[in-house]
């Protein structure tokens, strides 16, 4: 059985085997954090940071966790929400005053959260440098005609959710999501989790690897195609790169780049472990607060589950419930990235479950991320018991 490193309460020995057992079927790497009222119960780490397996996976060893990073840039929304800074039932346009054209004057800051937008990609060609612009990506979508009526369908905005979020933060804040994200979050929590990583952190960094018998050429295919699988709760994300119905395919190449490291993409680009991802998520699993912290109210956490849209989402293909900014799937909510990583808030039971692995593997094939949050019920049921 691989070796397993870390921590854990006897209860939820389930968790840390699971972890083993994916790493025997071949997975390269990763961690699982599971923390109820805020505090430990998992923490656990093993397998090895590169594809080579050479340089052991480490306490502190950090993975881009793609889509995953969506729940993070919500937390700031929320948290601006909370503060009565951010209007989520207002025009978007009353903040980002540029965006009020071809048609989109009445679309709301919660369709951004809620991907009703209509603006679920660029219509125009994006290269990995152009994402990387922040100034000029946005001034794309302030120009851009939406696809349908603004909140009367949902489309994953896969890539351009975070930027239209992120826009609308940083026009309240003045401030990036990335350097919102670390002095208002990740900076008060001590979460080992980044928006924008700095050069000094690269060491740190487990490169992702792509499935087996794929290079790193990789990328999703099309939601609603053979093969694309399904976001959370499965982890199964489709993630940045959508094949033949986006203009922006990400490789997984790009993804292991500095430039794709250093910008902020606030919807795919942000880099932690289990541990981190747990601790941030915790705070909305335990009504506004963690460890001490508390980053909103009782009735801001509440917002996410407030349901935005429940039906076939057009980009997915498949059906869903959109909360603000989180998947919602029954008693929890959460949401996946591509290659894997995944997040799931359990509020009744005060827990957050998180997953981050380096290892892809085909979205349809994945069911690592609710193997391991199952094991994370069978022991919150003896905890609760």
């Amino acid at each position: 059985m691989a070796d397993i490193q870390g921590s854990y309460d006897d209860l939820f020995s389930a968790v840390p085997r699971a972890l083993a057992a994916l790493l025997d079927e071949g997975d390269v790497g990763g961690s699982v954090a599971v923390l109820v009222d805020g505090e430990p119960v998992v923490d656990v780490w093993g397998g090895f940071a590169d594809a080579d397996r050479t340089v052991a996976w480490q306490r502190d060893t950090i993975v881009n966790v793609w889509s995953v990073t969506k729940t993070m840039t919500a937390l700031c929304a929320l948290v601006l929400a909370d503060r009565g800074e951010l209007d989520l039932a207002a025009p978007v346009a009353r903040y980002w005053p540029e965006f009020a054209t071809a048609g989109k004057e009445g679309v709301l800051v919660r369709h951004l959260l809620a991907h009703t937008s209509g603006l679920p990609e660029f219509d125009a060609p994006t290269s990995v440098e152009d994402l990387c612009d922040w100034p000029s990506v946005t001034a794309r979508l302030a120009a851009q005609v939406p696809r349908w009526e603004p909140g009367s369908a949902a489309g994953y905005h896969s890539l351009t959710q975070g930027f239209l979020v992120g826009e609308v933060l940083r026009r309240i804040t003045g401030r990036s999501v990335g350097e919102f994200f670390a002095d208002e979050v990740a900076g008060p929590l001590g979460a080992d989790f980044h928006i924008g990583l700095a050069a000094e952190h690269d060491p740190r960094v487990a490169p992702t690897v792509p499935p087996p018998s794929r290079t790193e050429d990789y990328s999703a295919s099309a939601p609603g195609t053979p093969g694309s699988g399904a976001p959370a709760p499965t982890g199964a994300d489709p993630g940045t790169s959508t094949g033949t119905r986006t203009s922006t395919p990400i490789r997984v190449r790009d993804g292991n780049t500095p430039a794709w490291r250093r910008a902020q993409i606030p919807a795919a680009s942000g880099f932690g472990n289990a541990r981190s991802v747990a601790l941030v998520q915790s705070v909305m699993a335990c009504g506004g607060a963690a460890r001490g912290v508390r980053l909103l109210s009782r009735a801001g956490v509440d917002r996410a589950w407030e349901e935005q849209f429940r039906g076939e989402d057009r980009e997915l293909g498949m059906s869903v419930r959109w909360g603000l900014g989180y998947g919602l799937f029954g008693s929890t909510y959460g949401w996946g990235g591509w290659g894997g990583s995944l997040v799931m808030v359990e509020p009744d039971s005060r827990m957050a479950v998180a997953y981050v692995t380096n290892q892809m593997r085909e979205p349809a094939d994945d069911t690592r991320g609710m193997e391991l949050v199952m094991a994370a019920y069978d022991g919150l049921t003896g905890l609760r018991g």
